[in-house]
């Protein structure tokens, strides 16, 4: 008798319908059904964190092996330029989210964008944030505490801002804060430009420590790295960037050397996972990739339409390895994405 699905014959066996062949036919294409699901999760898997991929099917056993060529990855590059027409006072990232406040700010708030098309999503407003003429140069997420913080130049403050947008806080720092950066410990760094100073506050701004730093006029930005010590940039009459002690006192310093000696006007900092610190040298219009000894520092070409302008804000996404360039209201405003950017040891970026 023939087969309803397959039409091949066949007789019944003497043991019954359980002695029977199974039909290929279907088992092939609930298989194929199967591997074509398990393929195109796994293609977004892969797709996600930029691998080059070789894949082979094994059909025996119902069985897949997968082969990832882990020892590739893409060569980094520009792939999104946002264009805000206004200055960037500071970026930050928080999960699938990229943060942006305007520098001056304005009274829409901290504009989020999603971090895959990078579409503006909505506007987070800071009820205690003054209008238009506030500067904030400085915006810094915590993921252990999921907020975000905000200084407020001229009101000598600092907010915390749910990323829900209700129950801001504010609290007093040390005049003109300028940069922030949130520690290993989750806990807030904040920069005082006038008098020299940094803060180290908790979450809900208790003043944990404050450490006056000796001989350096304004400094902008600072990170804490696990040796305690700090990476700090002045822009003072004696522009340089320099490796602070936990007493405050400076270590050592970097002006610029032999060819690199043009000057230097430190802006944004961040550290990757080797430990390499780039600095946005915004008199240059470049970015520096130095080591924590800061003997020596070496270019990082990005290649973006016109070129770097006045680079001021720097964000390093390390899960994602996304470097984040954020410009001044000179430059027109620009926020500059970098992807596939594993550590800072490359010394060109195509757009």
């Amino acid at each position: 008798m023939p087969c309803p699905l397959c039409r091949k014959e066949f007789t019944i066996p003497d043991d019954g319908l359980s002695g029977t062949q199974k039909n290929f036919f279907v088992e092939k294409q609930i298989h194929e059904k199967q591997l074509s699901a398990l393929e195109e999760v796994f293609q977004k898997v892969v797709s996600r964190d930029k691998l080059k991929v070789a894949i082979r099917w094994k059909t025996t056993n119902d069985a897949v092996d997968i082969h990832v060529d882990s020892n590739y990855s893409r060569p980094p590059k520009v792939i999104h330029v946002i264009t805000m027409g206004v200055g960037i006072g500071g970026l930050t990232s928080l999960g699938d989210h990229v943060f942006v406040i305007p520098y001056p700010y304005n009274h829409w708030g901290i504009e989020v964008y999603d971090a895959e098309t990078f579409t503006l999503q909505r506007r987070i407003p800071v009820p205690y944030l003054s209008n238009y003429y506030s500067y904030t140069y400085a915006l810094a997420a915590c993921p252990h505490n999921n907020c975000l913080y905000a200084s407020e130049y001229h009101k000598d403050s600092v907010h915390r801002v749910e990323l829900s947008g209700s129950n801001a806080v504010k609290w007093s720092v040390a005049r003109r804060p300028v940069g922030l950066s949130v520690n290993s410990e989750h806990n807030l760094l904040v920069v005082g430009e006038d008098p020299s100073m940094l803060q180290i506050f908790t979450t809900h701004g208790t003043l944990l420590q404050s450490i006056q730093l000796q001989y350096i006029g304004r400094p902008h930005y600072a990170v804490q790295l696990p040796t305690g010590q700090f990476l700090v940039s002045a822009c003072g009459s004696l522009q340089r960037f320099c490796l602070v002690g936990v007493d405050g006192e400076e270590v050592r310093s970097y002006r610029g050397h032999g060819r690199q000696y043009r000057g230097i006007s430190p802006g944004g900092i961040a550290v990757d996972r080797e430990g390499r610190v780039l600095v946005a040298d915004r008199l240059n219009n470049r970015l520096l990739v130095m080591d924590q000894s800061l003997s020596s520092a070496h270019e990082m070409s990005v290649r973006v339409d016109g070129g770097l302008k006045d680079p001021r804000s720097l964000w390093y996404d390390q899960s994602r390895r996304r470097l984040y360039i954020g410009e001044s209201k000179w430059a027109g405003g620009r926020v500059i994405v970098i992807d596939n950017l594993k550590d800072f040891s490359a010394a060109q970026v195509n757009a």
